[in-house]
């Protein structure tokens, strides 16, 4: 048992720590003013989410947003968890080989990942639509108690993300620790009791048992995080220490690289593990809500826009030092961009499908326009990121070893940009497709759904123009197989 000046000096080494690899990672920013002006405009979205919703005059509808506070605070809970139990407890501030020849301790690591977590597009959406509801519904009096809410249910998601992995660690189903999330959704009534028609010294009361709450959390969650060092990713070693027993080869190029491309996926576990949660997670709300054929025709975009982030927007890390035998091979190279983008295509539909038939079984019988739209939705949406996924591989790839579970394709700040990109690029062709399909022109949603498949058919070919050229793939398999 430690004594408390130990584990005083534990936390302040931590601390310092953190500091250092924050320092490290703000030196390896290819574009620092970029950089600059993003977390700016976060910054400025942020505050406008918390305020601007309660500069639009509307008392008459604020008792109805009062009753959606208190499950609004449940959903980001169960949104947080899922995401942390997926991930493995968190994203890395220093991936996991160079970490391995620092003095990088658990409790540092679990510092990090807190400090990343808001930089998920996933985080970002969910706090800006709390935010902007709690203005809505409460004023602006309201955002400090949520602000305090999403800061203690993301140290709750850490915690529980790391008993999860240790539940792994120990051949234990790691869904298990999903109950852990009750913690979070049972005071979320009382909470919205507080943001809604709390007087200014109980939403005081409300953050300031927040901040308590949050810093225990902390402490649980690092003390989980030792205990889980502490023990072999089994996952990651039992995909490394595998045997898999050859096969005929295939007839063609194309069907060879596209089989090692498959496996290649499905053998990652960051990858396996986030496609099935971005399968699975959207259709069961959507069966628990029953949503309507018209909801129905956003969601190929959500999951879509979600998957890509799982390597698509660096495709070539599924590489890594192995890219430069991939360039060594007697095959052109369209056929490798062709191999990779249909994989990448196959991960997407599959995702959306799964979606979608979930989501099918309360929507009822669809018209023949709604049907169209999905379907023609869920197209547009894979062409669109297959599209963006090219052209952001082309033009900025990183070298990232994607066999840790916590491990991202790219840097935490430029899979914001990459995700928020791509959920208003997908967004707004769902609710075009959704518009035309709610005034029963089939005609305008086929029209629609045409020209921008066409408009993704010309990226996608400029992009295997730019792949062809010798000088700038070789650039990119510099950089990927560092």
């Amino acid at each position: 048992m430690r004594s408390w000046p130990e584990r005083r000096a534990r936390l302040l080494a931590a601390v310092a720590d953190v500091r250092h690899l924050l320092w490290f990672r703000r030196a390896t920013v290819r574009r620092p003013r970029a950089a600059a002006l993003a977390l700016a405009g976060l910054g400025a979205a942020t505050v406008a989410a918390a305020t601007l919703p309660d500069l639009v005059p509307a008392p008459a509808a604020r008792g109805d947003l009062d009753r959606l506070l208190a499950p609004a605070l449940a959903a980001v809970v169960l949104a947080a968890v899922s995401g942390a139990v997926a991930s493995g407890g968190g994203r890395e501030l220093l991936a996991r080989d160079p970490a391995a020849v620092y003095p990088i301790s658990p409790l540092t690591d679990h510092l990090g990942a807190l400090l990343l977590a808001p930089l998920s597009a996933a985080w970002l959406i969910q706090a800006w639509a709390l935010l902007g509801l709690v203005a809505a519904a409460a004023g602006v009096g309201g955002a400090p108690v949520a602000l305090a809410w999403l800061v203690a249910v993301t140290a709750l998601a850490q915690a529980v993300g790391w008993a999860a992995e240790y539940l792994r660690r120990r051949r234990v189903l790691a869904w298990l620790a999903l109950p852990l999330a009750g913690l979070g959704v049972a005071p979320a009534p009382l909470v919205a009791a507080a943001i809604g028609h709390g007087r200014p010294a109980q939403q005081a009361l409300a953050v300031a048992g927040l901040l308590v709450a949050t810093v225990l959390l902390v402490a649980v969650g690092g003390a989980l995080a030792v205990l889980t060092a502490g023990r072999v990713p089994r996952d990651e070693a039992r995909q490394e220490t595998a045997t898999h027993a050859a096969r005929p080869l295939p007839r063609s190029d194309l069907a060879l690289l596209r089989r090692t491309d498959r496996a290649s996926v499905w053998r990652s576990v960051p990858l396996r593990r986030g496609t099935v949660l971005l399968a699975l997670a959207p259709g069961a709300v959507a069966l628990a809500g029953g949503l309507a054929w018209s909801s129905l025709v956003l969601l190929p975009g959500l999951v879509a826009s979600g998957c890509v982030l799982l390597f698509g927007v660096n495709l070539w890390c599924l590489d890594g030092r192995g890219m430069l035998w991939r360039e060594s091979l007697p095959v052109a190279p369209r056929t490798v961009l062709l191999a990779r983008a249909l994989v990448l295509t196959e991960v997407l539909l599959g995702a959306g499908t799964a979606t979608l038939a979930l989501g099918a079984l309360r929507a009822g019988r669809p018209t023949t326009v709604e049907a169209l739209a999905v379907v023609l939705a869920l197209l547009v949406v894979v062409a669109q990121s297959v599209s963006a996924a090219l052209r952001w591989s082309l033009a900025h790839p990183y070298a990232v070893d994607l066999r840790s579970a916590r491990a991202t394709p790219a840097p935490p700040l430029a899979m914001v940009g990459y995700s928020l990109r791509l959920a208003v690029a997908t967004t707004l062709s769902g609710l075009l497709l959704a518009g035309f399909a709610g005034v029963g022109r089939a005609d305008l949603v086929a029209l629609c759904a045409v020209v921008l498949l066409a408009v993704a058919a010309v990226r996608i070919g400029r992009a295997a123009r730019r792949w062809a050229d010798p000088v700038r793939r070789a650039s990119v398999v510099t950089v990927v197989a560092a």
